[in-house]
């Protein structure tokens, strides 16, 4: 294995203004030594890295990877190299596959396939329940005892809309500390819907979706939990309501963590005038105050991280009328520069509390121990080294996913991914692959 010295980088190590500038030796998949004039080995690699920033690999704990059974979407291994230029050394792989991820056999295939792809480790979610249907658990236990060592479980996509089925969840899991991941929306409130409910669905002829579909089963969910004692997530928070639930909850003493999109963070439901599917996800994008809810939310820790919901799609899914269109974007390869634009170039965060909401908390979340880790001496080499001065146009060609359906196609964004290791060896190199 390669020994690289990182020399000259803003170590980002945590707490709200912890940045310096100093060298990290990395050898044998650790992080050596953290300082300047440090003793290295004759045959080191170095790494000019002056003007980047060092941060710990970002931790993604909502993925599509579509393998098994939609490998014309993604693979694993494309996924996994598109999470790696986007400075991902993590990535918690939905269970919404085909077949279904609710079975020890299945989150077993997905993880084995992320080690031998090793551009990031991937952690497979199991469904709640059996096909994602609604109506009987899935094998909870099994996938926890599996290899995977399975910890959070989803039915994304899928609401688990029956409370008394939501409630043996969230027992069930409490006796080994799992977490329910919830897509919070009532389906009997959102059937047929393709955007935000509101004067522009008026206008565009378009089925709206409203808030109080996702802000209803929130809190449902948040009591359910605070008489159970588990654990709750709340899948892409997206609307001002949300977010005052949330923070009412969290205030209270209830237990419970959430996670907004970039795309949540940035765009808007103006867009769907277009009619361009691209712009169609579940949930919808949400009004201008939602968005500044959402960022505000972000910034003062009431929302926990920042998790792509990477939902790639073949061209035939996408290029055609709306309504017929499948719901979902592309995210892992601008999450980083998205968050860049709308927090940390707006004064709304700082690189400390990025790292915090995109690696260590994430990480804690999905209890993944490998990662999330500060850059100190004797932890995982697994991190990123980033441009903030860089500036990109996203071309969606480019990408390293199967698919293209990318919101940002034509944007310019800040930041560039120049390096990602995992365990000490690189996974991105130059802003490339590194193999």
């Amino acid at each position: 294995m390669t020994a690289y010295l990182i020399t000259g980088a803003k170590i980002v190590v945590g707490g709200p203004e912890s940045e310096r500038v100093a060298d990290l030796l990395i050898d044998n998949g650790e992080i050596v030594a953290v300082g300047t004039n440090l003793d290295t080995p004759t045959d080191v690699e170095t790494i000019d890295a002056k003007g980047l920033i060092a941060l710990p690999g970002l931790v993604d704990l909502h993925t599509h990877l579509r393998e098994p059974g939609r490998e014309d979407a993604e693979t694993v291994l494309t996924g996994t190299k598109a999470a790696a230029l986007g400075g991902f050394t993590a990535v918690h792989a939905m269970a919404n596959t085909d077949p279904v991820a609710d079975t020890a056999g299945v989150v077993e295939q997905v993880w084995r396939l992320g080690r031998e792809a090793g551009y990031a480790d991937v952690y497979p979610i199991g469904a709640v329940t059996v096909g994602l249907k609604g109506t009987q658990l899935a094998e909870l236990g099994a996938m926890a005892d599996s290899a995977a060592r399975v910890r959070v479980f989803s039915d994304d996509g899928m609401c688990v809309w029956d409370a008394a089925l939501m409630r043996r969840a969230l027992e069930y899991v409490k006796a080994f500390g799992g977490v329910i991941a919830q897509h919070a929306q009532e389906p009997r409130l959102t059937q047929g819907a393709q955007m935000n409910e509101g004067e522009l669905s008026g206008v565009l002829g378009l089925t709206g979706w409203p808030s109080v579909a996702e802000e209803s089963i929130i809190a449902r969910d948040i009591l359910l939990n605070g008489h159970v004692g588990s654990k709750l997530h709340i899948c892409h928070l997206s609307t001002k309501g949300s977010v005052e639930i949330v923070r009412a909850a969290k205030k209270r003493g209830f237990e419970v963590t959430a996670e907004v999109t970039p795309h949540h963070l940035l765009l808007t439901e103006d867009l769907a005038t277009s009619y361009n599917p691209v712009f169609k996800v579940n949930p919808p994008l949400r009004t201008k105050a939602d968005v500044e809810a959402v960022r505000e939310g972000l910034a003062d820790g009431t929302i926990d991280i920042v998790a792509t919901d990477h939902a790639p799609h073949p061209v035939e899914d996408k290029d055609c009328e709306w309504s017929a269109a499948a719901f979902g974007m592309l995210g892992l390869e601008t999450a980083l520069s998205v968050v860049q634009h709308a927090m940390i170039d707006t004064g709304l965060m700082t690189w400390a509390e990025l790292a915090d909401r995109m690696s260590y908390r994430p990480a804690a979340i999905g209890q993944v121990s490998e990662h999330g880790r500060p850059l100190e001496a004797g932890a995982p080499a697994n991190l990123t080294l980033i441009d903030p001065a860089a500036r990109r146009t996203v071309v969606p060609g480019e990408s390293a996913s199967l698919s293209r359906n990318t919101p940002f196609d034509g944007m310019e964004l800040p930041g560039r991914v120049v390096a990602t290791f995992l365990r000490g060896e690189p996974t991105v190199l130059d802003g490339k692959p590194a193999r």
